[in-house]
């Protein structure tokens, strides 16, 4: 419980013309209440003695001057009590004041500028944004909005309200429990989850609100208006709820109709104002007299809705609006001796919890039935009434958990009822017995499916097999391709020997046969083939990155694919097309940041140019000179970089349009050629699986390597590229001084070089003019024409 009494400010409303000083002074001594001192010159132009006051001093929390702003207001009054309210205390603000003082202006703000906006809208704000920030409770936003027009109520939140007059719209009225709570019929509440819908309420409700002209307001409001927002929080798994509600009170302002002069319906309405602001005066006179025993709430609609803001549970502030201007100071005394009396009324705010009122109802629910049930086991009566459906779904949940728990102390609580006890004998039978029927379906359907996967297997069967096939051929191509690639290392390799050893014959230095250094030497050049055979199988683990093939080939079909590719002939001119590309963009990148470089520098020079304009332009106010007739010679400089670095942009970028084209001409070349290149691989593959397929595998086996190419034309051209090669590469490899044996590889090989390489003439040898290169030619040709011989006399 938190006991205070109702905080008072005060707000000066700023003058339209100068007003002479004296009128009013603020004295805010830090260490002294707040204090504002009205002064009243005297008045002796009447020719009597004028004994009245002369000056008058009121306390307030704090005053405020006519410089204070909307935002200044919020943090001093309305942000302490929209903090209570989220604590779960009840809560109040309402503004008090003559007409036209600014009461509508502090709590519902202006329309003009967003700055202007009031406490209702920064309170709303200020609320839905810790809403956001506390995410460990439930929160719960309803906004009402209610009007007291002529001492009746209209809630201003009604759809009605524009396509009905106001005399055919339902009236709120007030109703009070046992308790002395109000309940307001009538009076609808809307939710609001977000903060643009609370203020969208706010607008429809100051639409709908009566506004009139009168002498002391062009806009004035003719009626009593109270914005709440009502705040429910819950933690979860809490059966505690909050309740809270922040009543925004903007009272009609008061006027003396013998000043004013209104007639008509304005002299009805402000007859009106002035009695029930006089009730609310009488409440506040009883609540501060100390042994006053009736309060005057029920004299007016807004003392009854109010109750509770005064002089009960609630935490109450009070705005004290004035027009300090020299004919409104009596008005203003009067506001401030209310706001006196005011301050002396103390309120008692509870925080308002209590238990859910759902979780309540089932737990008085259950104690009603566990006393029914001892009722009935006391007397000894037998209840013969069937049970109702929700008690039968009741107890099937309570057997289903019962027999889904692990625990084998766990337990069936259904009470004394001996209905209850019954059924859940007959429901546990019932299971039992579907238990067993369900067992014996189950096994003559497990018959059923083994009899109807038989075929299903064979299916199965057969599709495993010919995925088995396709593998086989794969590997079978593969293995052709390794062997093949196995004997064009070995090829190498003996060429090169056979070079070196006529190149040792040449000079006189042969070795016989039987030399024991030549099984060294194979032996030494053993390695090597086994590391290229050991190269062509670590190839498979760099194809991903290599090639550009989809994820769905098999390993197999990839490695072929990539050796396909390195024997194909439009390899040289990818690369190179790949090279130039490379290139290109390099060329590209370096141009486009040189123009970034040209256009960054050509702005600086602009910039220089524009600040030499305005340095001369100073130089000229300030010594009042005439402008110069004669060019600037550090601007046509500057002009003259400015023109130069334009040329050299203009170049680069011509350039770079150029690179473009011939890059995007590039681009198409390359995927021309990689989609030639996949078809092309394609028709192979097709034609090498179709081959297998016909051979057996004895053929196979007899006949290990096939050409890539099946025409005559093909295969002469490229064992003639293969022996080109091989002459070079045997002209480039330096002579050794041991010679290589004609050991059983060599046959292999020459077996190989028979097969594929044809025999060609001496006179259709290319000589190159070099005497020493020319005779390694002619050795390597007679060392394969006497291991052909050999081959035939074999």
């Amino acid at each position: 419980m938190v006991k205070q009494t109702i905080q008072i400010f005060a707000r000066v409303k700023p003058t339209v013309r100068k007003q002479p000083q004296g009128i009013y002074s603020i004295d805010e001594d830090e260490k002294l209440t707040p204090s504002l001192e009205i002064i009243l010159p005297r008045d002796l132009a009447d020719g009597f003695v004028n004994n009245k006051r002369e000056n008058y001093r009121f306390k307030f929390q704090r005053i405020f001057d006519q410089d204070a702003n909307q935002e200044t207001i919020f943090e001093s009054i309305a942000k302490p009590v929209a903090e209570s309210v989220l604590a779960g205390y009840n809560g109040t603000i309402f503004a008090y004041g003559q007409t036209g003082s600014g009461k509508t202006f502090t709590i519902t703000g202006g329309a003009e500028r967003y700055s202007d906006r009031g406490i209702i809208p920064r309170t709303l704000s200020y609320i839905f944004e810790q809403l956001q920030k506390d995410s460990g409770k439930i929160y719960t936003t309803h906004i009402s909005y209610l009007e007291i027009y002529n001492e009746c109520g209209y809630d201003l939140l009604d759809p009605r309200h524009e396509a009905s007059t106001l005399e055919d719209l339902p009236k709120v009225t007030i109703l009070e429990d046992p308790d002395q709570n109000i309940h307001l019929k009538n009076l609808s509440l809307h939710q609001a989850t977000t903060e643009e819908e609370a203020l969208n309420l706010l607008f429809l409700g100051d639409t709908n609100r009566m506004i009139a002209e009168t002498p002391m307001n062009q806009a004035s409001t003719r009626s009593h208006c109270i914005f709440t927002i009502h705040l429910s929080s819950k933690e979860p798994g809490s059966a505690t709820v909050r309740h809270a509600k922040l009543h925004l009170v903007d009272l009609a302002g008061s006027e003396r109709v013998a000043k004013t002069g209104v007639g008509g319906q304005l002299l009805t309405e402000a007859k009106y104002i002035n009695l029930s602001l006089h009730y609310l005066e009488q409440v506040i006179i009883a609540l501060s007299e100390k042994h006053r025993s009736h309060i005057p709430y029920r004299n007016s609609m807004m003392t009854s809705v109010l109750r509770d803001s005064l002089g009960g549970n609630c935490m109450t502030t009070m705005i004290a609006t004035l027009s300090l201007e020299k004919r409104n100071i009596d008005e203003s005394i009067s506001t401030c001796r209310f706001a006196q009396r005011v301050a002396l009324i103390k309120n008692e705010a509870v925080l308002n919890e209590e238990v859910d009122p759902r979780l309540m109802i089932i737990r008085l629910q259950k104690e009603i039935q566990e006393l029914k049930d001892e009722l009935a086991i006391v007397t000894g009566e037998q209840r013969t009434e069937a049970l109702t459906e929700a008690e039968l779904l009741q107890l099937e949940k309570l057997i289903t958990s019962f027999l889904e728990d692990q625990d084998p102390e766990s337990r069936l609580e259904v009470g004394a009822d001996m209905r209850k006890i019954h059924h859940c004998f007959h429901h546990l039978k019932k299971l039992l017995n579907d238990k067993k029927i369900h067992g014996k379906s189950t096994v003559s359907s497990e018959i059923k499916d083994q009899d109807c996967q038989e075929p299903l297997k064979e299916e199965e069967y057969k599709k495993l097999r010919d995925l088995l096939q396709q593998r086989d051929n794969e590997i079978n191509i593969l293995v052709n391709m390794l062997k093949k690639e196995k004997k064009k290392a070995q090829d190498t390799l003996h060429l090169s020997g056979m070079n070196r050893n006529e190149f040792r014959h040449s000079q006189s230095s042969p070795f016989p046969a039987g030399n024991p250094e030549g099984p060294r030497t194979s032996l030494s050049s053993a390695p090597t083939q086994a590391q290229d055979v050991s190269a062509l199988g670590c190839r498979s683990s760099l194809l991903h990155r290599k090639t550009g093939m989809r994820e769905e080939m098999s390993l197999g079909r990839q490695e072929a694919f990539e050796i396909f590719k390195r024997d194909h002939a439009d390899i040289v001119t990818i690369e190179d097309n790949k090279q130039t590309l490379k290139q290109r963009f390099y060329e590209a990148k370096a141009l486009g940041e040189s123009i970034n470089e040209a256009r960054s520098k050509i702005g600086r020079l602009k910039e220089e140019i524009t600040q030499r304009h305005m340095q001369q332009v100073a130089l000229g106010i300030s010594e009042n000179i005439a402008a110069p007739s004669k060019p600037d010679p550090v601007e046509e400089k500057l002009r003259s970089q400015v023109e130069e670095e334009k040329r050299r942009y203009k170049a680069m970028f011509t350039r770079l349009k150029a690179l473009k084209v011939e890059i995007e001409h590039l681009q198409f070349l390359m995927e021309k050629a990689k989609v030639k290149l996949q078809k092309e691989f394609e028709a192979w593959w097709a034609e090498e699986a179709t081959s297998l397929q016909v051979n057996s595998p004895t053929v196979n086996a007899l006949n290990p390597m096939k050409p890539f190419l099946q025409t005559p034309e093909a295969q002469h051209k490229r064992a003639q590229c293969l022996s080109d090669k091989s002459d070079v590469s045997a002209r480039k490899i330096l002579p050794s001084p041991c010679p290589v044996l004609h050991s059983q590889q060599q046959s292999g090989t020459g077996a190989f070089l028979e097969d594929s390489i044809p025999a060609r003439p001496m006179s259709s040898i290319p000589l190159t003019g070099d005497s020493q290169t020319d005779s390694d030619i002619l050795a390597f040709i007679k060392a394969r024409q006497s291991i052909l011989e050999k081959k035939c006399l074999q």
